[in-house]
């Protein structure tokens, strides 16, 4: 195996490390903010990694080309995204589960 298969290896793991736990957060969290936010972890660190490991295993191709537009398509979309639906939900009023005693905002 060549250099670049490590690494192509280990950021596709990497990748898909964080889309598991992310999918974990998905089902864990108590609301729809900490959710959004396991969403975001997914679709941010977890695509981005697993784009960055195929875009060193298909080396400098038109392949890679299409990739690095994807992955900077992912890198502004989903921010943007995430912050108008985080936007949307607290003008429709949904309110974040507070934790118990001592945090801020804790009741």
């Amino acid at each position: 195996m060549t250099p670049a298969d490590w690494i192509s290896m280990a950021l596709l793991a990497a990748g898909g490390a964080f889309c598991v736990v992310g999918a974990v957060g998905m089902l864990r969290m108590p609301d729809f903010y900490t959710r959004m936010h396991a969403a975001s972890v997914i679709e941010t660190l977890g695509a981005g990694l697993v784009i960055a490991g195929l875009m060193v295993q298909a080396g400098f191709t038109l392949a890679s080309a299409k990739l690095a537009i994807l992955a900077a398509l992912i890198f502004f979309a989903s921010p943007t995204a995430t912050h108008a639906l985080a936007k949307a939900a607290h003008e429709r009023g949904v309110e974040p589960v507070l934790g118990e005693g001592g945090g801020e905002g804790g009741k």
